[in-house]
């Protein structure tokens, strides 16, 4: 502890019990789930750099998608693995708040990209004759630009304010750093964090929610005056997209859910569950969805392996 200002310099782990040997299965099963979410994002990531005819606005969004999966599982991952594996679960104060920086973040970035990703398919079936001079290259990196830093501007200031809060605990019963897990630990009023709290909340989530439902809504009514053919090829673009969208909804839905709840009243399996659950679905669904489901990638994929197999 730190005599100082008593507050903790580390925070322990409870969730975790003694599963004795079992572990060691546990521990082969995520390291296995690991390695499928890196693998399976990387197919993503590389096909998409390697295929000129892939160099489009929908496809460059699709790859900055596995890597924000990429990103999130090295947030998570690597401590969990140790934690399986390990007796004490302790983690240092620095290292518990960049976790919750990095979790955090990594669930934003999916909103965020999920939102230019819904704009980019309203233009190109909402207004097909101006998809190629509105979605430009500049458009596609100011869209990724404001995706990727908007998050991290906004979450930093709220994790500097929460990082100086006087903690009178160390014990989280979750299996990763939380931001409101932390926050309840505090022995001084925490209003304004809560309120700050729910304000990024809204301001990088729900808002872009309401924008991706919104233009579905532009989408369905334009279908729903077009010909068969148009809707078939639209609803082939966006399908993968709006399973995508349902999963995080799904994410977000269990990972609010856990959070309203004081973490003694909930069962340890369902606290695990929950907090799995955003950190394990995404990542592994999201290349199956779109490489399995948009031809180009699919062919893509394909020749990607098929040069690989003639280097080797």
């Amino acid at each position: 502890m730190n005599n100082n200002s008593g507050t903790p310099s580390y925070f322990e782990f409870t969730v975790f019990s003694d599963y004795g040997s079992l572990r060691y299965l546990f521990f082969c099963l995520c390291l296995l789930i690991y390695m499928t979410i890196i693998s399976a994002n990387l197919v993503i990531v590389l096909t998409v750099c390697v295929e000129k005819s892939l160099h489009q606005p929908m496809y460059i969004f699709i790859c900055c998608l596995s890597l924000n999966s990429l990103y999130g599982s090295a947030g998570f991952f690597p401590r969990f693995l140790m934690d399986i594996l390990s007796d004490t679960h302790f983690i240092s104060r620095p290292f518990c708040f960049l976790q919750i920086y990095i979790i955090h973040t990594y669930k934003t970035h999916e909103v965020t990209l999920l939102t230019v990703m819904s704009y980019d398919r309203l233009v190109a079936i909402c207004q097909p004759l101006h998809y190629h001079r509105k979605m430009t290259f500049r458009t596609v990196q100011c869209l990724l630009g404001f995706a990727v830093l908007f998050p991290l501007c906004l979450l930093g200031n709220f994790m500097y304010q929460a990082s100086n809060l006087t903690l009178c605990g160390f014990q989280l019963n979750r299996i990763f750093c939380t931001s409101w897990s932390v926050v309840q630990l505090s022995c001084v009023d925490t209003t304004v964090d809560s309120v700050t709290g729910q304000l990024i909340a809204v301001t990088t989530i729900f808002i872009p929610l309401f924008f991706v439902l919104y233009t579905y809504l532009r989408i369905l009514l334009v279908c729903r005056r077009s010909s068969s053919e148009f809707r078939g090829k639209a609803l082939q673009t966006c399908l993968p997209h709006i399973v995508t969208f349902v999963n995080y909804c799904i994410s977000v839905f269990c990972d609010v859910s856990l959070s309203r709840y004081k973490s003694d009243d909930v069962n340890p399996f369902v606290i695990i569950v929950l907090s799995l659950e955003f950190l394990i679905i995404p990542p592994i669904t999201n290349p199956l969805v779109y490489g399995l489901n948009l031809p180009q990638i699919r062919g893509g994929i394909i020749r990607l392996i098929k040069i690989c197999n003639v280097v080797h």
